[in-house]
């Protein structure tokens, strides 16, 4: 007997997208380098290897986000504690939706998704760099 799923991964996309603020690939290349705004990689790091990262972005795996994120975990990344506005994106914005609900949960915020993700930023010709 196999297992009966009763959500699909395409409804909880969805319900993070509409519970999270997102930003155009177009208002978001203007804030790199601004300090009152911190990128979000959660893209694994073979991803982030091949098609590089927007400069400055903190990087995250969606699968360590919460551990990055807790200042009581013995992985959290000082990043996350600073005072301003932290965007999120992937290679589709799927995985920072989900990533951007999990960290505003926890009381990170503001919290912004950058709709697109990378996929959008390269298409639009924002700047990228190396790991």
């Amino acid at each position: 007997m196999g297992q009966s799923i009763s959500t699909s991964i395409k409804k909880i996309v969805k319900e993070a997208m509409t519970s999270v603020d997102s930003i155009s690939v177009q208002d978001a290349k203007s804030l790199v380098g601004n300090d009152k705004y911190q990128f979000v990689d959660v893209r694994e790091r073979s991803e982030q290897q091949k098609v590089g990262v927007i400069p400055g972005a903190i990087l995250s795996s969606r699968g360590m986000i919460e551990f990055h994120i807790d200042p009581d975990s013995p992985l959290h990344k000082s990043d996350f504690s600073q005072d301003t506005t932290y965007i999120f994106y992937c290679a589709s914005g799927a995985r920072s939706a989900l990533a951007a609900v999990a960290a505003k949960d926890m009381g990170l915020k503001p919290v912004i998704n950058l709709a697109g993700g990378i996929t959008e930023w390269i298409k639009n010709n924002g700047s990228i760099t190396d790991t």
